[in-house]
């Protein structure tokens, strides 16, 4: 079952195209501005992407272009009012698969989309695996050695972005950024508190520790072939 992303601000036509798109057996989430849309479509994963350009938080365009730093083969519709020539080639130009007008009939969307995924490669990525960690994108669900990992929606987010950086050392400031989509104070220990809360769900009931600490620096997944104290 495909996933799609909408993001729009205008409730009604969201509401008729996440209708629609239902209907025809697509999964679809909604994001109403920019801000929200950027982050669902950096940490979590969609067959495809709906992008109003004129969005509150931040527009189109920037969505679109931050979409492409993290993730250059993600399909993207652009859905705008703005139907002059040079907007149509700007999309086109900055990364967009297609460029669909306002108004529009839904049977239009609906085929473009269709055309756009039969052009997407032919299998997306579905699992992350670390060692005997497993997340099933597709069914939203995590396991160890087998065994399902009970996940709150944030731990869920929080552990598919370290999967997605396996060895790399993601400081408090990215994380937050990343997972959280807000600034850093110093002070905060949220992402300390919640890397605390996923490491029990993770590794406590395994000799072979995944999440470590760089102290004064961040944190890192990955396999370690001793069991040397977190630095």
């Amino acid at each position: 079952m495909s996933r799609i992303l909408i993001i729009e601000d205008e409730q009604k036509i969201a509401s008729f195209v996440k209708q629609g798109f239902s209907q025809d057996g697509f999964v679809a989430d909604v994001a109403s501005n920019g801000i929200d849309g950027l982050h669902l479509a950096t940490t979590s994963t969609y067959d495809l992407i709906v992008l109003d350009v004129m969005l509150p938080g931040r527009d189109g365009w920037s969505v679109l272009q931050e979409i492409r730093k993290h993730r250059p083969d993600q399909p993207v519709i652009l859905l705008t009012a703005l139907d002059a020539v040079s907007h149509r080639v700007k999309g086109l130009t900055a990364g967009a698969d297609d460029y669909l007008v306002k108004p529009f009939a839904f049977s239009e969307l609906m085929a473009r989309v269709r055309n756009v995924l039969r052009r997407a490669p032919a299998h997306p990525m579905e699992m992350l695996r670390l060692d005997d960690l497993e997340m099933d994108l597709l069914r939203h669900k995590a396991t160890r050695a087998g065994k399902a990992l009970d996940l709150a929606p944030q731990e869920y987010r929080l552990l598919e972005f370290l999967l997605r950086h396996p060895g790399e050392v993601l400081t408090r400031m990215r994380l937050a950024e990343q997972v959280w989509d807000m600034n850093f104070d110093g002070d905060s220990n949220v992402v300390d508190v919640a890397i605390r809360r996923l490491r029990r769900k993770v590794d406590d009931a395994f000799a072979q520790k995944l999440i470590h600490t760089l102290r004064g620096v961040g944190y890192v997944l990955e396999q370690r072939n001793t069991h040397d104290e977190d630095q």
